[in-house]
């Protein structure tokens, strides 16, 4: 049970921590904030002469042509509205005829209160058509499906080992490359379709996989191949896609600054921290970089693709700090980076300050804490009809008997 009492006292005891880690943050800010008004005073050509000076394959992010198109950093979005409905009817214009994807995943790790060991992993997808049908075929419709698999114990293995515990690892991972598979699958399925009739592709989260690298040596394999496929998709289909980070805690900008000045990032700043009061409006957007991220996989020669996405922070709301918005690099040099970044507004605003799209997949994919009881159930039946008995620890079916 919960103690608020308790807490609040432990909260007390730390006080003086938290006050240190605000002072700290605050004049980390002051400093990073000045690096960011000299960048915001300079050229394009000057910072690649900065960039070339310094000599860094990978000082966090390297510019693009928009660089010069921002003002101070800044690219509004150029509309307003007065009241909420003329926002939503905005949205619902720009995204007339224009189709939208969005898949995400669900995970059912191994535990050790049941045996045999058992992972599943469910992922959802909601694709909105909204393109009116035309010459017999289906468009208009949306489609809201699940797919749901499972991983056996010798799946689960794990030849590393990890003291006899089947690990959650490979559960994970496969979620996250069933996720990639089917945005693929959906990119060749559209791929004739004319452009402005393909859907924007959504990957709820970021293409840059830093994680992948702090895995143990050979699982970052399947990550790396699964973010490679589907960048190639995406450009041998010319489909759209995003990655979208809601809530970013990255530091490619913040690692950029610091490289220019021959120091370390600091670790109390983020991009969306660094940029919240620069993109002051709804709309507002940074130009578009591309990512150059100093991690263990870039380190190790194996993070090319990082260089074929760029990245901008995009003012989605205004009561949270910039979204990160990710691209590969062919749709901005193909000039279409404004009309994808509207349209992934627009499913904000339709979304309520959170892409209506991603929101839908996200309600379609998620395993609640009843279902996870429920496919353990099932799980009991099926090994019950194979002849096998299954484990339970006691005291798992003591939380049973008292939920």
């Amino acid at each position: 049970m919960f103690v608020r009492s308790a807490a609040a006292a432990a909260l007390d005891r730390k006080k003086e921590l938290f006050s240190l880690y605000d002072h700290d943050r605050r004049e980390e800010q002051r400093r990073v904030q000045g690096w960011l008004e000299e960048l915001k005073a300079i050229s394009h050509a000057s910072l690649n002469r900065k960039l070339d000076a310094i000599d860094d394959a990978w000082p966090g992010a390297l510019p693009t042509a928009e660089f010069d198109r921002a003002d101070g950093m800044r690219i509004p979005m150029g509309v307003t509205w007065r009241n909420r409905e003329q926002a939503r009817h905005w949205a619902l214009e720009t995204l007339d005829g224009r189709p939208a994807l969005a898949v995400d995943g669900s995970q059912i790790v191994p535990t050790t209160d049941y045996s045999p060991p058992v992972g599943a992993v469910q992922i959802g997808w909601f694709f909105n058509d909204r393109c009116r049908a035309t010459d017999g075929d289906a468009a208009g419709r949306y489609e809201k499906e699940i797919a749901f698999e499972v991983l056996a114990p010798d799946e689960l293995l794990d030849s590393g080992g990890d003291d006899g515990v089947f690990p959650n690892w490979r559960v994970n991972q496969e979620r996250f490359i069933l996720e990639c598979a089917k945005l693929c699958e959906f990119m060749e399925r559209c791929a004739e379709r004319p452009f402005e009739r393909r859907p924007v592709c959504f990957f709820d989260g970021s293409l840059i996989i830093s994680f992948a690298g702090q895995l143990r040596a050979g699982r970052e394999h399947g990550y790396i191949q699964a973010v490679q496929e589907l960048l190639a998709c995406s450009e041998r289909t010319r489909t759209p896609l995003v990655g979208y980070v809601d809530n970013t805690y990255s530091r490619d900008l913040v690692t950029l600054l610091a490289a220019l000045h021959g120091l370390p990032a600091p670790a109390q700043i983020n991009d969306a921290y660094l940029l919240r009061e620069t993109l002051s409006s709804w709309g507002d957007r940074s130009p578009f970089w591309i990512c150059a991220r100093p991690d263990r996989l870039s380190d190790a020669g194996r993070a090319d693709f990082y260089k074929q996405v760029c990245f901008c922070l995009a003012r989605v709301g205004m009561e949270n700090p910039p979204a990160r918005l990710e691209m590969p690099l062919w749709l901005l040099e193909s000039g279409r980076a404004d009309e994808i970044v509207a349209l992934v507004l627009a499913e904000a605003v339709v979304g309520s300050g959170y892409p209506y799209v991603l929101e839908a997949a996200d309600v379609t994919a998620v395993i609640q804490q009843q279902d996870r009881q429920r496919f353990y159930r099932l799980y009991q039946d099926f090994l019950q009809a194979q002849g096998m008995a299954m484990t339970i620890t006691r005291k798992q079916r003591s939380k049973q008997l008292r939920r």
